[in-house]
C-alpha cells in the first residue's frame, strides 16, 4: 500500500474479525498502524456485531482504540442521499449507506475495509478506497 491512508473505517466484518482477533485482519491493521492512520466506525457498527456470542471484553478493548463516530439526523439524512444517487433503498443497505457516509466525512485520504466492495463501491465512488474483507 503506496498510498498513505489517514483514515480507516471498518464496516462490520472489520470489526468483527478484530473482536475474533483474526490474525489476517490483525496483520492488516499492523500495516495501517505503521501509516500512523487512525481507525474510525459508525456507531451502528457496535450493534451489527454485538450477539450472544461477542466477546464483550475485546469488543469494549477494540472501541477503546478507535474512534467512533455518530449517526446523527444531518448524517442519517446523508446516508439517504448516498442510497438515492446510488439506485439502492432499503433496509438491505441502510447500514452500508451510514458506514459509507462515516468513511466519506473523514479527512484526508481514507480506506474502507468491508466484505461488501460492489455496494460501497457504489455508495462512496471514488472517494474512499475500498479493501475487501
Amino acid at each position: 500500500m503506496s498510498e498513505r491512508i489517514k483514515t480507516v473505517v471498518l464496516g462490520s466484518e472489520g470489526l468483527s474479525a478484530w473482536i475474533t482477533r483474526d490474525r489476517k485482519f490483525l496483520a492488516l491493521l499492523r500495516v495501517f498502524h505503521e501509516m500512523g492512520a487512525d481507525l474510525a466506525i459508525g456507531v451502528n457498527t457496535i450493534v451489527e456485531v454485538s450477539h450472544s456470542r461477542t466477546n464483550v471484553p475485546h469488543l469494549d478493548w477494540a472501541l477503546s482504540r478507535i474512534k467512533v463516530e455518530p449517526v446523527t439526523e444531518r448524517a442519517a439524512k446523508a446516508a439517504a442521499e448516498l442510497l438515492k444517487e446510488a439506485g439502492l433503498h432499503g433496509h438491505k443497505y441502510a447500514t452500508d449507506a451510514t458506514v459509507a457516509e462515516v468513511a466519506l466525512r473523514q479527512p484526508g485520504r481514507v480506506a474502507l475495509l468491508t466484505s461488501d466492495s460492489d455496494d460501497m463501491t457504489r455508495l462512496c465512488g471514488n472517494h474512499v478506497r475500498i479493501i475487501s474483507l
